[in-house]
């Protein structure tokens, strides 16, 4: 029976793809955090780990009409990013797929009230989002599999492909590390003005309230309050979390919803990119399990019968 062995919110951010010099350049002559987070979480977790297959939920690649899990035997190529061009250029990637598990998933669709398709075209973009994690943290061997957001999905559909993922994961062999690739809030400064925002530094996220929010949910990440972040997802969509937060409401349905408790472990400050809220969050599965009873510290009421209204009404997601 496979498992979910780690999980993560990790940063994609094109900086992270840019020389050192120049990244200093445009922080003041500091490096961002990001960089050296991502080599300490190569170093910490995917190359001591036992898994055999990363899952990658890609907020960059957006489908409409179902979800996508890619089912290759292997993806290379070289890879042009059509968003910004200029710094990530002909990146190489080269990496095994995992049919089987890829196929596994979207067995499990129709009993979790979704839609998902294998998809094992050659000619399938691929995304930043899934390639600049990759180049840091892809390890010889591993196999890697990627799955899109949904532009017509709400919250409640991103809780359902978790189960689904969950649920294939299961009916496979496979030890599974789970990366939710993606930002907190992401409003990008107008491009008149966008230049004078491109340091790490927080004075330059969008607006000091959706700052605000960011670091509320980092620390209840960090406490493993995951179901404060789940009960206040109306709130914090006000916000603009990237693609709604369907790669983290993901990983959050694979992995118990609002009994998951995992602490999370940061890997990187909290950064600004250009406006939107970026950072490394890592959740290693405790001990007694991912839904280990937590301790009460106050806050909201963890109310286990409490699930999110799937008639919520959510802005379109615009790819």
């Amino acid at each position: 029976m496979g498992e979910i062995v780690g999980a993560g919110i990790v940063a994609h951010v094109p900086t992270i793809m840019l020389p050192e010099a120049t990244r200093r350049e445009l922080n003041h002559g500091e490096d961002t955090t990001l960089v050296a987070g991502l080599e300490r979480l190569r170093r910490e977790v995917f190359e001591t780990a036992d898994y055999d297959t990363v899952v990658l939920l890609d907020s960059h690649w957006a489908t409409t009409v179902e979800f996508v899990v890619t089912a290759h035997d292997r993806r290379a190529g070289l890879f042009t990013s059509e968003e910004l061009p200029r710094g990530m250029c002909r990146i190489p990637y080269d990496f095994p797929g995992d049919p089987e598990l890829a196929h596994a998933i979207a067995a499990h669709d129709e009993k979790h009230g979704t839609w998902i398709t294998p998809i094992d075209d050659q000619y399938l973009p691929i995304f930043y989002a899934t390639v600049n994690p990759w180049k840091y943290l892809g390890v010889e061997g591993k196999r890697w599999i990627s799955i899109g957001v949904c532009q017509t999905a709400d919250t409640e559909d991103y809780l359902r492909l978790g189960r689904a993922i969950a649920d294939g994961i299961a009916a496979t062999d496979r030890k599974v590390l789970f990366i939710a690739s993606g930002a907190l809030s992401h409003t990008f400064w107008p491009l008149r003005r966008i230049r004078d925002h491109e340091a790490s530094g927080l004075e330059h996220i969008f607006t000091p309230e959706a700052r605000a929010a960011d670091e509320e949910r980092i620390d209840w990440f960090r406490e493993g309050r995951h179901d404060r972040v789940l009960q206040t997802m109306p709130e914090f969509l006000a916000y603009k979390p990237e693609a709604r937060f369907g790669h983290y409401l993901t990983m959050a349905g694979a992995l118990g919803e609002e009994r998951l408790s995992a602490p999370g472990r940061l890997f990187s400050a909290y950064e600004n990119s250009v406006g939107t809220g970026q950072v490394h969050i890592w959740f290693d599965r405790p001990a007694a399990g991912w839904t280990a009873p937590r301790a009460n510290r106050g806050g909201l009421r963890h109310d286990p019968h409490h699930h999110v209204d799937p008639h919520h009404h959510e802005e379109p997601l615009h790819a």
